[in-house]
């Protein structure tokens, strides 16, 4: 039988989320507002697509997604950013992030609004729920510069450190190499 290889949490949402921008495609997805409100729609964040998100919500949604990214690079040994946190301190308040209580004692996390800040505030749940199990300091950003894409590390020490150990991994190592090794004369 062989595991789960999904994070826990629905952790794998806020790792596409950070990996909307990516780097070494030269591509992103929050680059527009209708790729901000597809990508929410597609996700079950919005409910429909009838009215775009405006270029204020696409820069809050791009502030959340680098805030998160921060945080993912703090877990990977980048300095610490205090900013990161009140990004997302704002953006659970401004959609209303709080414990909910419903019928046969049902409790949940949820933002209480339905609209653009409910969606980015329903982000942050999985985030709550592994801070609650030590398994969202597992939630990495690369640390290779031209990469910084999101990944679970699943190593036993939690040691992971790129994305993807044959690409990153090894460019990082050859570029290394090449640094120390002697130039020909």
């Amino acid at each position: 039988m062989s595991p789960d290889t999904s994070p826990p949490h629905d952790l794998d949402l806020v790792i596409d989320y950070v990996n909307t921008l990516d780097i070494d495609a030269g591509s992103d997805v929050l680059a527009s507002s209708s790729g901000l409100s597809e990508w929410l729609v597609q996700r079950h964040l919005l409910a429909d697509r009838t009215s775009l998100p405006s270029e204020a919500n696409r820069a809050e949604a791009v502030r959340l997604r680098e805030a998160l990214r921060g945080l993912l690079l703090e877990h990977n040994g980048a300095a610490h950013d205090d900013g990161a946190a009140a990004e997302l301190e704002r953006v659970a308040r401004r959609g209303g992030l709080g414990v909910h209580f419903g019928p046969d004692a049902a409790v949940s996390l949820r933002p209480a609004r339905e609209d653009f800040d409910g969606a980015l505030a329903s982000l942050l749940v999985p985030v709550v729920q592994a801070v609650s199990d030590d398994t969202w300091l597992r939630v990495k950003a690369c640390r290779a510069s031209d990469c910084a894409w999101a990944f679970y590390d699943r190593s036993r020490n939690r040691s992971g450190t790129w994305c993807d150990m044959a690409v990153c991994g090894n460019r990082t190592k050859v570029r290394a190499y090449r640094q120390r090794a002697p130039r020909g004369t």
